[in-house]
C-alpha cells in the first residue's frame, strides 16, 4: 500500500486536486529524520525490541540514513535513495536478515511509537501504521 493519499473529485468532469503527500504532511526532511531517529533511539533503549536492535549490527549510523533517505521518497519527497543506490528492491535487500512475524511486530510497534513521539497525528498515523505493517509483513522471510 502506497501512503500517498488517493485523490477523489465528486464531479469526474473536474480535474483531480492532488492533496499533500505524507511527507508534506509529516512536517519535510527535518521532521522525518526525527522521526528516523527516534525510531532508532526506541530501539536501543527499549528491552521489548532486542531481536530487531540484533538484527541491525552494532552500529545504526547506516540504518539511520538509508531509513531516512528511503522514507523522503517513499512518502513522497525527494528520492534521495534511488539517487544513490537505484530502486529499493526491499525483499531482495532484506534477504540476507531473518524477518519473521517476531521482527515484523517489533519493527511496526517501534515504528508506531516513534511516530506517536514525533506527534503524527490520525488518520495520518493510522494510515502510516497499515501502510508499514503491510510491508513489513511482504518482508517476512521465514
Amino acid at each position: 500500500m502506497n501512503p500517498t493519499p488517493a485523490a477523489s473529485s465528486p464531479d469526474a468532469d473536474e480535474p483531480e486536486a492532488a492533496g499533500p503527500t505524507p511527507f508534506e504532511m509529516l512536517g519535510g526532511e527535518a521532521r522525518i529524520r526525527a522521526l528516523v531517529d527516534r525510531f532508532y533511539d526506541l530501539m536501543d533503549l527499549e528491552p521489548g525490541l532486542r531481536e530487531l536492535r540484533a538484527a541491525h549490527g552494532s552500529t545504526l549510523d547506516s540504518a539511520r540514513d538509508k531509513l531516512f533517505w528511503f522514507l523522503c521518497g517513499w512518502l513522497g519527497g525527494p528520492q534521495h535513495y534511488i539517487e544513490r543506490f537505484g530502486h529499493p528492491r526491499l525483499r531482495a535487500r532484506h534477504l540476507p536478515f531473518s524477518i519473521g512475524i517476531l521482527e515484523r511486530d517489533q519493527w511496526v510497534a517501534c515504528m508506531h511509537q516513534a511516530m506517536i513521539d514525533q506527534g503524527v497525528q490520525p488518520p495520518l498515523l493510522d494510515r502510516l501504521t497499515e501502510s508499514f505493517f503491510s510491508t513489513a509483513d511482504w518482508m517476512r522471510n521465514r
